[in-house]
Formats: C-alpha cells, sequence, structure tokens
C-alpha cells in the first residue's frame, strides 16, 4: 500500500510555511518539499490588534503558491494552522475564511499548549531518547512555546509572550538599537521565562534542550558562516551560549546595511534578527542554558506526523 503524502502549513507571525511529506514506516517522515516565505502576518498585530492589509495579501499570495504545490504532490490530507499573530487579532475570521478559500481545509488556531506538543512531537522524532527531561522551545515572531518531556511523552507546556516581531515593535526603534533598548528587551523578555522557571522548575534540569524556528536556525547559520542555506548542517547543531552572545553583539551593533552581509542571515529577517537574540539570549541566561540543539524539524513536522497516524 502506498503511503499518503500529507502536507502541514503554518501560518505564523513572522513567515508561513509548507510541508509535503509521507511516512517513511520507522515513524519519521520523507520529505518531498519544504517551503518557508517570511510574510510578516503580525506586522503591527502587537500596537493594533489586527492584522494589517499588506500582511494579508503576502499571506495569501504566498498560500496560493503552497495549494499549487499540494495539487503538484498529489496531497490526501492536510492541517493548516495559525497561531500568535491570529491568537491576537481581531480580524482573524477575514485572514481565515480567505486563507480556507484558498487551500480548501479550514485555519485551525492554535492556542499555546497545543502548538508547543506539536512543535515537541516534531522536534523529537527521530532522535535518540536522553535519560532525562527534555526541553524544547519554539521562539516564533510573536510568542515562544516551552514543552518538556521524557522520551516522546510531553510532561507540561507554556506559552509566553516573547518573540522576534513582538520585541523588535515593542522596544527597538533605532537602527542599530540603542543599548536601553536592548536591556529593555532582554528584561522583558527575562520577566516571562521567570514564570517558566517558577512554573516548569524542570525546565533548568533539562539534560537536552532543543531550539526550534527562525532566529534559532539563523544564529546558527551566522556561527557557522553560510553563505547559502544548508539543512543538513545547521539540524542538530549545537550552539553554545558564548556563540550566541557573540552573535548578538555583532548583529545588535551593526546597522541593517551592514548587518544583512553576514553570511547565514536572510536578508528578509534583518529587522526582527535582534529581537529574536534578545530572546535567545534572556533564555540562555535565565534557564542557565550552556548549549541548545538546533532542530530544522519542528511543529511542520508534528502536523504532518499528526496526519499520518490518524
Amino acid at each position: 500500500m502506498t503511503p499518503p503524502v500529507v502536507a502541514s502549513i503554518d501560518c505564523g507571525t513572522n513567515s508561513t510555511r509548507l510541508l509535503v511529506a509521507s511516512p517513511d514506516g520507522r515513524g519519521d517522515l520523507v520529505t518531498h518539499q519544504r517551503l518557508m516565505h517570511i510574510t510578516r502576518l503580525g506586522q503591527g498585530v502587537d500596537r493594533a490588534g489586527a492584522i494589517a492589509p499588506d500582511a494579508l495579501d503576502r499571506t495569501l499570495a504566498v498560500l496560493r503558491g503552497y495549494h499549487d504545490e499540494i495539487e503538484r504532490f498529489d496531497v490526501e490530507r492536510i492541517r493548516m494552522v495559525a497561531t500568535s499573530a491570529a491568537r491576537d487579532a481581531a480580524n482573524r475570521d477575514d485572514f481565515f475564511g480567505a486563507a480556507e478559500g484558498i487551500v480548501g481545509v479550514p485555519v485551525e488556531l492554535l492556542d499555546g499548549d497545543d502548538e508547543a506538543r506539536l512543535s515537541y512531537l516534531g522536534a523529537t522524532a527521530g532522535l535518540p531518547d536522553v535519560e532525562g527531561p527534555r526541553l524544547v522551545f519554539d521562539l516564533g515572531g510573536g510568542s515562544t512555546e516551552l514543552a518538556l518531556g521524557h522520551g516522546r511523552d510531553v510532561a507540561g507546556t507554556l506559552s509566553i509572550d516573547v518573540g522576534c516581531v513582538r520585541l523588535t515593535e515593542r522596544f527597538l526603534e533605532h537602527d542599530p538599537p540603542l543599548p536601553e533598548e536592548l536591556f529593555a528587551a532582554i528584561s522583558f523578555a527575562q520577566t516571562w521565562i521567570d514564570d517558566v522557571v517558577r512554573l516548569m522548575p524542570e525546565a533548568v534540569e533539562a539534560e537536552q534542550v532543543i531550539g526550534l524556528a527562525g532566529t534559532v536556525s539563523t544564529v546558527a547559520a551566522v556561527e557557522i558562516g553560510l553563505a547559502r542555506y544548508d539543512r543538513d548542517r545547521i539540524h542538530h547543531f549545537r550552539l553554545t551560549r558564548d556563540a550566541a552572545e557573540d552573535v548578538f553583539r555583532t548583529l545588535a551593533t551593526e546597522p541593517r546595511s551592514e548587518r544583512i552581509h553576514n553570511p547565514g542571515l536572510e536578508e528578509a529577517r534583518a529587522d526582527v534578527i535582534v529581537g529574536g537574540c534578545c530572546a535567545l539570549v534572556a533564555l540562555y541566561r535565565t534557564l542557565g542554558l550552556d548549549e541548545v540543539l538546533v532542530s530544522e524539524s519542528d511543529i511542520l513536522d508534528g502536523l504532518a506526523l499528526s496526519l499520518v497516524v490518524a
């Protein structure tokens, strides 16, 4: 029997992504297509509480292209989800109706717990078990989801309103940001992460910490010095605290016009990467992390896996 081809779409605050895959028979996925476009759906949502018309148009245009890919691969099952920006937007139903009309399935609005669980499922698939607890964090555009688990089982989840777009729009007004702006962004993130330590004390004892999403991958790529994206070199790269802090200092002290020349930094991410770094270094510092295992398998993979076991 031919394994089903499935597709997952993640409409995030900063990027809109597609995965087309099928099961490999061993609990993992064979990837047929993986695409990412920075659409900034959450542009201005933190301030205005609504999705901006331009952001809606950009995201819908990308979804039209994804629909063509889905048809090309004869996909049998699809899940399309929205996360932080849609949770905060009063006009999300306008986006949901238009997106369903393009893709053909309804948009699922994930709460933070569901987002964290799916991220954990995707990030841990194919990894050998560790003896102690495992922490997965997904540092997105509008929020960061954290899931603590043992093996493949999730023991607890949290979602905090800390993300690269939210911190950038709220605190970083100058180019490059002023020292006091960076301090304010990091302090804001640390306040939220203090709640993680209080509510999820095992997080600081995790034997393995896995970091997901664009900020983490980009900092790893800049540390490696990748002139061109190479998933194999980023996936499961061990990003030390010293390396993350060093990349942060470099990117935060350069204006955007210079920052974009760092190998590994996608130009479309250059205006929010410093905000993302503020969140990332706050996680390292507050949770006392020495290193993070970077994973390019994330919520998209978790969504796809949920379709093949359904």
